[in-house]
């Protein structure tokens, strides 16, 4: 499709505050191209979803996100099972949005030419189903376990700040480590038991590039499911490693199961999915096939 015109919606506080930066490079190149911009940028998510369903409104040939997975996220929940394509400006610290579809992920100037150049794909994505019947799209993964527990702790602490933040609340959850009761139905197939965490990957990665779901696929209309048990610290932190090569699958502490819909209870424990809250367990999690248009580079 020919893009003309475009809305690029800028989260600030991106990449730790380098996303405007992004943002400029990469509209600037649009504009170099003959690309129309509408520039917004909320103040808050749901002062940016306002935005982004008024520009809807007013027409678009594609919405450009420039940030990371979280303002990705929030471009999601208006632009499912809609016409409009999402393009990408990575410009988070996590980008695996980005990773999984092979655009440039510090090169804004190349990652708008990716909106000009490149093609328009049709994917899935996940949708979680709260017990309140709330719906939330996700591209990536949703987890929940231990993932969860340290991003809860991380959002309680307000010192330090950026990664080491994320990093003190691991080894705090890690001196906690246990075993948490896990309910699951795969398609109907029922399954009680213990886990440290579950990873329902729509993608192959979380947490900036870790292949939680290695063989997650986006257009086979099914979600991977990655489930670890293991109450051992020693034996989680030599997992950790083998999460970014995807041969965390073949350990012993390590199971996989692949359905379309997922049933997910664990008392006490919240949901989050590309990286954003969703809401306490328990949930539906399902793959809907052809949900999302993306634009993407051209295969070589």
């Amino acid at each position: 499709m020919t893009i003309g015109r475009v809305t690029v919606l800028t989260n600030p506080a991106s990449g730790h505050g380098s996303a405007p930066h992004a943002a400029e490079r990469a509209v600037t190149q649009l504009h170099r191209r003959g690309v129309d911009v509408v520039a917004i940028a909320g103040t808050d998510a749901e002062h940016a979803r306002r935005l982004v369903e008024g520009a809807l409104e007013r027409g678009m040939d594609a919405l450009v996100v420039v940030g990371g997975d979280g303002i990705i996220s929030l471009a999601l929940q208006v632009l499912a099972c809609t016409e409009i394509p999402l393009g990408i400006v990575p410009a988070g610290t996590g980008n695996d949005h980005a990773r999984e579809f092979g655009i440039p992920a510090r090169d804004p100037g190349a990652a708008a030419d990716v909106i000009v150049d490149g093609v328009v794909d049709t994917v899935d994505l996940g949708r979680v189903t709260a017990a309140d019947g709330a719906q939330t799209w996700f591209g990536t993964v949703m987890a929940a376990g231990f993932d969860s527990l340290v991003t809860d702790r991380t959002n309680r602490m307000r010192w330090p700040h950026g990664r080491m933040r994320y990093n003190l609340a691991m080894v705090a959850e890690l001196s906690k480590l246990r075993l948490l009761p896990f309910r699951l139905a795969f398609d109907g197939r029922e399954l009680d038991t213990e886990l440290t965490l579950a990873a329902f990957g729509n993608t192959r990665s979380y947490g900036g590039g870790m292949l939680i779901c290695p063989n997650a696929d986006p257009k086979d209309g099914m979600l991977d499911v990655t489930m670890v048990s293991s109450a051992s610290r020693t034996k989680l932190i030599r997992l950790f490693p083998t999460v970014f090569k995807g041969t965390h699958v073949d350990l012993d502490e390590v199971r996989t199961e692949r359905a379309h819909t997922i049933t997910v209870d664990s008392p006490g424990i919240n949901a989050y999915a590309d990286g954003e809250y969703i809401c306490p367990l328990p949930v539906e999690v399902a793959a809907v096939p052809g949900a999302l248009r993306i634009l993407r580079p051209q295969a070589p």
